[in-house]
């Protein structure tokens, strides 16, 4: 009975926005001049909002039912673009945060923005970079030898290009460090595991940054502390940075935050929607096992 209801319920504000956005613009094509009382503005803003959500709602859902179960190295299509990956329930995520939700966007003020990603996994953020803004130069780091070849390879295959891609990760200094694969999106810096390269971030600041992704699976306040010490941190304009809460690691967001505040951006906090981030939704229930994300958004005003 309730799942009719909502069902009826839908179908009467969709038909509710188009009758009144079809109202609209016949009276404006007759050339009339159009009265619409504030109160009746709001609650059509209101209504076509709510259509609007409710059909990326379904949008999603479409989706996740198209890929969830995909194979392991199984080509997937996302937009006009062919992309392998490692595994369904990730692609969905990155499908449905990076190019429905946006997470990572921002406005260029400039048609070729230079934009550094930390963490490019298979390169679905690249990608979504190159959608908005197709001149872009792009600097893609990825540690894991395996995932780096995946990401080179959708490159490669969707003609992507304007991408400088470095097989390494982003940390605090120079060097080598032990990092833990998963096979997926969550391999990161560890006390085992296979050797990679680890870059500092500064390296790569010696220009104005037009935005910066950090998704470094904890490594987020090292590689922030190196560019801020290296005075580089002042090159970039804007920038989205993945907090991990590991329940393993001690909590860093904090220090992270203050030292935003030091450089002078303004920012805010985001903790995604419950299919990406649950354990920070109420009612809250917090263990010693709980791990959760955020993302800071932090821009220069």
């Amino acid at each position: 009975m309730c799942c009719c209801f909502a069902r009826s319920n839908k179908r009467r504000i969709l038909l509710y926005v188009k009758a009144t956005l079809t109202y609209i613009g016949k009276t404006l094509r007759a050339g009339a001049k159009l009265f619409v009382p504030l109160s009746a503005r709001e609650s059509i803003r209101d209504a076509i909002a709510l259509w609007q959500r409710h059909s990326i709602d379904r949008q999603l859902a479409r989706f996740r039912r198209a890929v969830w179960n995909l194979p392991v190295d199984a080509t997937a299509q996302c937009l006009d673009y062919h992309v392998s990956i490692t595994d369904g329930p990730d692609f969905y995520v990155q499908y449905k945060d990076e190019f429905i939700r946006r997470v990572y966007h921002f406005e260029a003020k400039r048609p070729d923005p230079l934009i550094i990603d930390g963490g490019s996994n298979i390169g679905m953020s690249i990608l979504s970079f190159k959608k908005a803004y197709p001149k872009a130069r792009i600097i893609g780091f990825e540690p894991d030898p395996q995932i780096y070849n995946r990401l080179k390879a959708n490159l490669k295959s969707n003609n992507i290009d304007g991408v400088t891609l470095v097989q390494a990760g982003i940390g605090g200094r120079a060097g080598t460090a032990l990092f833990t694969q998963d096979h997926m999106a969550g391999g990161r810096i560890s006390s085992d595991g296979i050797i990679v390269d680890i870059e500092p971030l500064s390296r790569y600041l010696s220009e104005p940054v037009d935005f910066l992704k950090l998704n470094v699976e904890g490594q987020e306040l090292p590689a922030l502390e190196e560019a801020s010490a290296a005075g580089k941190l002042a090159n970039v304009r804007e920038m989205v940075v993945e907090y991990h809460g590991f329940a393993d690691a001690p909590q860093l967001l904090g220090k992270i935050l203050n030292l935003l505040d030091r450089e002078g951006f303004r920012y805010l906090i985001h903790d995604f929607d419950d299919q990406t981030n649950s354990h920070s939704k109420p009612p809250f229930r917090l263990t010693t096992q709980t791990t959760w994300f955020c993302l800071i958004y932090a821009k220069r005003l």
